[in-house]
């Protein structure tokens, strides 16, 4: 052998990673053979053995505690599923079924899914799967200059996990408050000799919303001080994501068999108990009547696009996080199916069980109104000359909703009584009273469990349902943001209890930004603003990386040698054509809905006990254009490091020189990279792991060669 064949393959020799060792059950990661500068002569017919190899050799060997995987199928099933399903099935779906068609928006959401959801979801879990790294190495594993997608995800994360650990705080302090009787929402406190009058002006649930849990200002500009109950529940909210992270997914895996069932316990409980209730039907049938002319209004669409988008949690890098955690064989295919129906039904079943209990609520209160008008209307009878009325309003009971409103539609709203008011009692306009967001679970949800037999019963195991749900939600949150960081940085891998503990701690500390007076507002802000955006933008390029930068024939066959089959053909034009248009077009409609209409924000009134929508001042729009900003900024920032890296000569691998991640830990630990050898040659490998092949091999990816089991 020559002696500049004894360089390349000494050069090869110098990075040559060693395979997985068990050690009293925890895998091992062993790395870094280093050559001594003295070489001893290769033999002229070329053949030398490993043993003779080792001759004349320093070796370094760098032990590190690999990757945990899940215990088993179940669990990562339910951490998927608790993150997928959250708080935006349960209020958000509802209502936006009821404000874009009922059944017809439910159909719209259903093509969407189908061509845009599952596809994106299925791409991530296959790219996290196959590639066995958090939302930063899959896409620097792609290419170097894409690292800015996964760093602007952990952002996005970061933003979404202060303001959602709040609504847990909030659900936090309902549940505890329910341990009452009567509900402290279900009546107005008194003040003097009567009710408050902020109260007797809304509604006792409304009252102790704004006042009592929130005790909010009247806008965003009048901070106020803190709100120390929300505050303790604020903390309390993130020790527990904190216990139930502090092992990583080996503990998560443990919490979400109880956190991810117990929530279809409660809306299973709901539903049978709803259904029983009179007027159920009327709320279920207006829920679900079509109206297919709204597939006209191009700003349905954009809501049905991003409900999806925010249902399947796409952009996150949760998805990414929980699947890198996968045996190689994992039937991710199947995974992207099963886990979106499922996510889909509990909408539906959140659905009817929401529009089951307003329509009880809707219609207890119409009756009360009937009942309060027709007495009215007899006593003014009594008092006033009246024409012949067209209902008998000396038996209150004989008179139904539909005969009222009948009356009052021909008769009643031409009658002017001095000193009587007499109003239309709409079933459907009390359904359209207070459905949107924390509206439906703080205001119409809570007013509806105090007509029920046992309310406190029924108010526990609710807001006890939305703590599981938010807290499922959020440990995918924080291992979209802990996965990728510790995968990458050695420092924060080797100390995995400390970085978590001050992660939490820090979301803690700028979460108390949303437990002042005026909290409520930046909360809005917040989910309006410091997510939609980014996360549009973050998965157009994530798209784009696959489809078009790595290439969408290459990841399928990627994909193949995997999961042993081929899959349809037609995931590479969904990928390639279909999705990227749709979020480009999602993106769109976004930016021109921004652009044409003044940022708004929904604030309570004290004086006027009501809500008004008041435009966010020019700091505030400040602010939430810096949330944007800041949250997409990684993208090219990430691509400017790798150009002016490569113009100082620099390599990408010279970039990444600390990025040694393990393999996850399961019965088959080799990673993907050391799939058998594709094509004709022996040294023919998948496209995916021949690309950069040095800068693959410093991360730990690839063997090329033969490796020894140290």
């Amino acid at each position: 052998m020559t002696g500049k064949s004894w360089e390349e393959r000494g050069e090869r020799d110098q990075q040559r990673t060693s395979r997985l060792e068990s050690n009293s059950g925890h895998h091992k990661c062993l790395f870094i053979l280093q050559m001594t500068s003295e070489k001893p002569p290769l033999p002229a017919d070329g053949e030398q053995n490993e043993a003779e190899l080792g001759l004349g050799v320093e070796q370094e060997v760098v032990m590190e505690t690999a990757r945990d995987g899940w215990d088993s199928k179940v669990e990562y099933f339910l951490a998927q599923v608790g993150f997928s399903v959250g708080l935006g099935n349960v209020w958000r779906f509802p209502y936006l079924c009821h404000q874009n068609g009922g059944g017809a928006f439910i159909l719209l959401y259903v093509l969407l899914m189908g061509l845009v959801g599952v596809p994106l979801f299925f791409l991530e879990l296959a790219a996290g799967q196959s590639i066995r790294q958090g939302s930063i190495g899959v896409w620097r594993h792609i290419s170097p200059k894409l690292v800015g997608i996964g760093y602007s995800s952990c952002v996005v994360c970061f933003f979404v996990a202060l303001y959602y650990n709040v609504i847990i705080g909030w659900s936090i302090f309902y549940m505890g408050s329910s341990f009452q009787y009567p509900l402290p929402w279900e009546n107005c406190p008194t003040e003097g000799n009567g009710t408050v009058k902020e109260c007797a002006a809304s509604s006792p649930t409304a009252y102790f919303w704004y006042r009592k849990a929130l005790d909010i200002t009247d806008s965003i500009d009048e901070t106020g001080e803190f709100n120390y109950i929300i505050t303790g529940c604020l903390l309390a909210a993130w020790v527990i994501v904190c216990l139930g992270m502090y092992k990583g997914i080996k503990s998560t895996g443990k919490v979400m068999y109880f956190s991810s069932v117990f929530p279809y316990v409660v809306l299973l409980c709901f539903l049978i108990r709803g259904v029983t209730l009179d007027g159920a039907s009327e709320g279920i049938k207006f829920m679900f009547y079509p109206r297919l002319e709204i597939w006209g209004d191009v700003q349905v669409w954009r809501q049905a696009a991003t409900q999806v988008f925010f249902a399947l949690g796409l952009g996150f890098g949760s998805v990414i996080a929980y699947s890198s955690y996968n045996p190689r064989n994992n039937n991710c295919h199947r995974d992207a199916f099963t886990v979106s129906g499922v996510n889909f039904m509990t909408s539906v079943l959140a659905t009817l069980v929401v529009f089951a209990v307003l329509g009880f609520r809707a219609k207890t209160i119409a009756t009360e109104c009937v009942k309060r008008n027709v007495k009215d209307l007899f006593k003014a009878g009594h008092s006033t000359s009246l024409p012949d009325l067209l209902i008998n309003v000396s038996d209150v009971e004989s008179i139904t909703l539909d005969k009222y409103e009948e009356w009052y539609r021909i008769q009643g709203q031409q009658l002017n009584i001095p000193g009587y008011n007499i109003t239309a009692c709409s079933l459907e306009e009390e359904l359209k009273q207070g459905v949107e967001g924390t509206g439906l679970a703080f205001i119409a949800f809570t007013e509806a469990m105090t007509l029920f037999p046992g309310s406190p019963f029924w108010s526990v195991l609710f807001f006890l349902m939305l703590l599981n749900l938010g807290l499922s939600t959020m440990f995918g949150t924080m291992a979209g943001i802990l996965t990728p960081l510790t995968d990458t940085f050695k420092t924060l891998r080797k100390h995995k209890l400390l970085f978590t503990m001050c992660s939490c701690a820090v979301g803690f500390l700028i979460g108390l930004m949303f437990t002042q007076r005026c909290g409520n507002y930046f909360v809005t802000m917040f989910d309006d603003y410091s997510a939609t955006l980014p996360l549009i933008i973050v998965v157009i390029f994530q798209t784009l990386s696959v489809a078009w930068v790595y290439g969408a024939d290459r990841f399928l066959e990627d994909l193949k040698r995997m999961l042993g089959r081929p899959l349809p053909v037609v995931y590479k034009y969904l990928w390639k054509y279909v999705c990227p248009v749709a979020m480009l077009g999602l993106l769109g409609a976004s930016l021109l809905k921004m652009i044409l209409e003044h940022p708004t924000y929904t604030a309570w009134n004290r004086e006027k006990a009501s809500k008004e929508v008041l435009p966010y001042p020019g700091w505030a729009i400040a602010v939430l254009s810096t949330l944007i900003c800041v949250a997409f900024l990684p993208v090219p920032i990430g691509y400017i490091h790798f150009f002016l890296l490569e113009r100082l000569g620099q390599s990408p691998q010279d970039a990444e020189a600390r990025y040694v991640p393990c393999a996850t830990t399961d019965m088959d630990l080799t990673p993907l990279s050391t799939l058998p050898p594709s094509g004709d040659g022996p040294n023919s490998f998948s496209p995916l792991l021949q690309e950069n092949n040095d800068y693959h091999l410093q991360n730990g990816h690839i063997e090329h060669f033969e490796s020894s089991a140290l």
